[in-house]
């Protein structure tokens, strides 16, 4: 059965999606920096030696921190990412806060990588797994949040959305189109954009994506506009997730640490790693 594991990386992001079946794909790759804990480190000591593929969502550096270590340990096979930002603009777009060393390993990686864009749903090669992006244009935007790329994941039925630092103005360029808004109407899982700040609650989003759960992947509370469970929690209107012996619809890795989503038919259980 295929499996979904989001590991806490504080405030960052990395998921790693895997078929039962020996295929492997991962969703971002930010490290811990408390725990020393990295992605292509975690990979190898499970055996895992080669990813179908790497999904970069973000431009920021908490997004792709641990991606030399993750290309130090494994093969990947391909890189997708908003194909619309060259690397030059990826440059560009960080003279203003700096370029962290996995910013600068993925620019170059991109400049000398000619099969990095998502041709299809299904050329991934993982069983029952399905993938779809969606990016805006940096001839709209000039900011790498709102040029993040919302990826959404079929898994085995179980739908979830990747959804990086999305911001408000990004998220409602995203919402005129029509296939990205049939996405979100069958969405069961969402990764809140942002880290869950509230620069990435978006209320036209949830008339259409009617989530059972919300995922919130970051450290220890550190702005304010991070007090957005209780907003999310009343989204999540599709069910409640049984969590030790806890009616839950919002988790944290902050809070509830790394989470396992094993998927079945439809269906899916959650727990802690």
């Amino acid at each position: 059965m295929p499996e979904l594991r989001v590991f806490n990386v504080e405030h960052g992001a990395c998921a790693l999606l895997s078929d039962g079946m020996g295929n492997h794909a991962m969703i971002d790759c930010g490290h811990n920096s408390s725990t020393n804990w990295y992605p292509g480190s975690y990979c190898r000591l499970a055996g895992i030696t080669d990813l179908a593929a790497l999904f970069v969502t973000n431009y920021d550096e908490d997004h792709v921190s641990g991606i030399e270590n993750l290309f130090r340990n494994t093969n990947v096979a391909t890189l997708f990412r908003n194909m619309q930002v060259s690397p030059a603009a990826i440059e560009k777009l960080k003279t203003a806060d700096g370029m962290g060393n996995g910013i600068r390993f993925l620019v170059q990686t991109a400049k000398n990588w000619m099969n990095n864009g998502l041709r299809s749903s299904n050329d991934i090669g993982l069983n029952d797994c399905h993938f779809t992006a969606f990016a805006n244009s940096p001839v709209e935007f000039d900011d790498e949040n709102n040029l993040s790329m919302a990826v959404s994941v079929r898994a085995a039925g179980v739908n979830f959305l990747f959804t990086g630092d999305l911001e408000q103005a990004g998220w409602r360029a995203l919402l005129r189109s029509q296939n990205f808004r049939e996405t979100l109407a069958g969405i069961d899982v969402f990764f809140a954009s942002h880290h869950g700040r509230e620069s990435g609650c978006c209320e036209e989003v949830f008339n259409y994506c009617k989530p059972r759960f919300i995922v919130i992947s970051d450290k220890a509370k550190g702005y304010q506009t991070q007090e957005t469970s209780s907003w999310y929690f009343q989204r999540a209107q599709g069910g409640i997730v049984n969590w030790e012996s806890n009616q839950r619809r919002v988790l944290t890795t902050r809070r509830d640490g790394s989470l396992k989503f094993i998927m079945n038919q439809g269906t899916y259980d959650v727990s802690r790693i």
